[in-house]
Order: structure tokens, then C-alpha cells, then sequence
């Protein structure tokens, strides 16, 4: 599995030890930047990880600002697109297996990196429910359809 990882400047440090985890875990990871902990705007890399996802190039994104949730707002409005913010894995689990979340965000100032990594497995070894789940899912992109 191919995952996407994007941060700003506040999440660069974070990053390099997601990225090791998720490489002795055996994964492919592709960073989008920012590559180095000179101040950035989040939007951009939430945008290019969301991008990335959309367009095949990955199969799932981790991203990380300050608190996860500028730059998951940023790649929710990418069309398709579902990131959740988590602080804890339970949550991080559940977007996965009821959300069908693509990306999961989470903060360099809200969170150590121990939990980080914890939330980052629970997400990847979640699996989506379908189900009632996916009717729910149907809903959100009948809402982001709507949309002008």
C-alpha cells in the first residue's frame, strides 16, 4: 500500500518519524512537502496529499499541521475526498471502518509522536464496513454533488 504524507512547518519533525514507522511497517510512503520546518501554508500540502489520492497516486494520506484541522480542511475540499482529525485511535479506527476515510490529520501540538503512531496504525488496519456505513457515505457525496 502507497501512503501519502504532507505537513507544514509545524508538522516536519513529526513527519520524519511517521515516515520511518510507516516505512518498517512496510509501506510505501510519498512525501508532498513541506521538507523542512521553514513556516509554510497548510493548505497547499493538504491539498497535493487529498490531490494525490484523487488522481491514483496513492492509496491513502497522512497529514500534519499544529492541530490537524487546517490542513484536513483543506483537503476536504477536494472533491471526494474525506479526512478526519484524530486525537486518539478509536476515532482514528472508526473513520476508517464507517467514514471510508482516505486521510487521516492529526496535530504536532496537540499530540506526542508515540500517539501519532498509534493513530496511524489503527487507521491503516481498519477496513471500511460497508453496510448501513456506505448508505451514510452515499449521503456525504450526495451533499459534496449538490455543491456549486
Amino acid at each position: 500500500m502507497k501512503i501519502g504524507i504532507g505537513n507544514d512547518h509545524v508538522g516536519y519533525e513529526m513527519k520524519q518519524e511517521i515516515i520511518d514507522h510507516l516505512k518498517e511497517r512496510g509501506y510505501e510512503v510519498v512525501d508532498y512537502g513541506a521538507y523542512s520546518s521553514e513556516r509554510c501554508n497548510y493548505p497547499v500540502y493538504g491539498e497535493k496529499v487529498a490531490n494525490a489520492i484523487v488522481n491514483g497516486e496513492v492509496d491513502l494520506g497522512v497529514l500534519i499541521c499544529g492541530t490537524g484541522v487546517g490542513i484536513s480542511l483543506a483537503a476536504n475540499k477536494v472533491k471526494g475526498i474525506r479526512a478526519c482529525v484524530c486525537s486518539e485511535p478509536y476515532t482514528a479506527k472508526l473513520s476508517r471502518m464507517h467514514n471510508n476515510a482516505q486521510i487521516i490529520a492529526f496535530g504536532a501540538r496537540v499530540i506526542g509522536p508515540e500517539l501519532a503512531m498509534m493513530i496511524v496504525d489503527e487507521f491503516l488496519n481498519a477496513e471500511f464496513q460497508g453496510g448501513r456505513h456506505a448508505e451514510r457515505v452515499a449521503l456525504i457525496t450526495e451533499i459534496e454533488n449538490r455543491q456549486k
